[in-house]
């Protein structure tokens, strides 16, 4: 067993154009005030790093590095949603995706999907380069519109989607193979990968690649009825990250997991800030820590009520309460006998 470490914070929902949000130092600086001991860094957001410089310079991630470590900090992982959405994209989204790209590749999916490819080769190079073990993303989603079978889908429909998600990230695994970084699939809504069914789908044809790996995030299982502790338990093998993130459902006699096409606010199903759900974190931390999870554990903030700045101050309370530090001896240690093979022998009669 091992003590996950935090608390850490993904910055992606606190950066802003107004200092302190604004810079990656000013970002340490708050967090650390805060009592966080790591952040995560979105590799979209070049207010915070520069990703293209990052896959070229170990200079220049010794030198972001460098400005964490001033404040106390340690960088946990870089992230790539955006970019990741971007790798399988259904025509049904291409514009509201634009929005994901820069503006030169707007309107041209294809040249889009490269560049979203060409930054996730960055983004493994920069993640080496940052001495980082594992890498969040999104697996993008080609199926999505049909996930509900009516209109009948057609036969087949499903199985090329997912033979064609598996050749886009194969070479992408392959490159962070390379560079020695798990890539972690955040499972989510409006991705292929939603749950544990379609993550196999996805794993089985990628060959089970050993960097095809999980974020673990309950509140996207609490929102679609999945059970989020019996989860660890099949795919703790594969989990590399760790969102904390609480959720809550409470359906009614008008609405369900599906929400109506409600804002947020009005939705059975919904975010909140930590211990305002009804995610059991207590049994989570328990779990994760009994199958040696080696990571952190990263505060993403998401709550249509609360206010972000309060929602980190106290999350970062709250997931240091969380954490379990692993006990070095068993707790009956004090009634051994002290007894040694030749004595268990003769106690089962068989000396």
């Amino acid at each position: 067993m091992k003590t996950i470490k935090g608390p850490a914070i993904f910055l992606a929902q606190f950066a802003g154009d107004a200092a302190p949000f604004n810079s990656l130092a000013g970002l340490a600086g708050w967090a650390a005030g805060l009592g966080y001991k790591g952040v995560q860094i979105p590799a979209w957001d070049g207010r915070l790093i520069d990703l293209a410089r990052a896959a070229e310079s170990k200079t220049y991630c010794d030198e972001l590095r460098g400005v964490l470590a001033d404040a106390g900090l340690e960088v946990t992982e870089l992230a790539t949603h955006l970019q990741g959405q971007l790798i399988a994209a259904h025509p049904a989204y291409d514009a509201l995706l634009d929005g994901f790209a820069p503006p030169d590749v707007h309107g041209n999916p294809r040249a889009r999907q490269a560049w979203a490819v060409e930054q996730m080769l960055l983004a493994a190079k920069a993640s080496a380069n940052l001495g980082l073990k594992a890498h969040v993303t999104f697996s993008g989603a080609l199926a999505w519109p049909y996930l509900y079978p009516f209109p009948q889908r057609p036969a087949g429909l499903i199985e090329a989607a997912f033979d064609e998600l598996a050749l886009r990230w194969r070479p992408i695994l392959d490159a962070f193979e390379d560079a020695g970084v798990d890539v972690c699939y955040e499972i989510h809504p409006s991705e292929d990968l939603h749950d544990g069914v379609t993550y196999e789908m996805f794993l089985e044809r990628v060959g089970n690649h050993p960097r095809a790996c999980l974020l673990y995030d309950p509140s996207h299982f609490v929102l679609q009825q999945l059970d989020y502790l019996a989860y660890i338990d099949i795919y703790h093998e594969r989990i590399r990250m760790f969102h904390v993130k609480d959720a809550e459902f409470n359906p009614t006699g008008r609405q369900g997991v599906y929400g109506g096409y409600q804002p947020w606010v009005d939705r059975a199903g919904r975010f909140r800030s930590l211990g305002d759900g009804q995610v059991d974190f207590s049994a989570i931390f328990s779990k994760l820590t009994q199958y040696g999870f080696d990571g952190w554990a990263v505060l993403e903030w998401e709550c249509c009520l609360k206010h972000p700045e309060q929602g980190a101050a106290e999350g970062a309370a709250f997931i240091a309460d969380h954490i379990i530090r692993v006990t070095e001896k068993a707790f009956d240690d004090f009634a051994g006998s002290g007894t040694d093979l030749a004595a268990n022998k003769a106690i089962l009669g068989i000396a």
